[in-house]
């Protein structure tokens, strides 16, 4: 069974938000729908993760770190799971 990674589980949120409000912002500077693989919005994003990533994983291992049982909840999606 894959072991998944508490920390990188709680980070996803995170990164999605990242992704949507880069998108939104890109649509907005250009006033038109940018999907969120265009290449600026990816190297926006990217810009971002790096800048904030640290901080990231710190709330990702506070959040762990306060509910450490439901981490035994987390189980694999995919055609590994099976």
């Amino acid at each position: 069974m894959t072991q998944l990674d508490p920390i990188i589980f709680r980070e996803l949120p995170m990164v999605l938000k990242i992704i949507h409000d880069e998108t939104w912002l890109e649509s907005e500077r250009r006033g038109c729908s940018v999907f969120s693989d265009d290449r600026v919005v990816r190297d926006n994003v990217c810009s971002v993760v790096l800048r904030v990533g640290a901080q990231l994983r710190e709330l990702a291992e506070r959040e762990v770190a306060a509910a450490p049982r439901l981490i035994g909840l987390l189980r694999p999606v995919g055609p590994e799971a099976a």
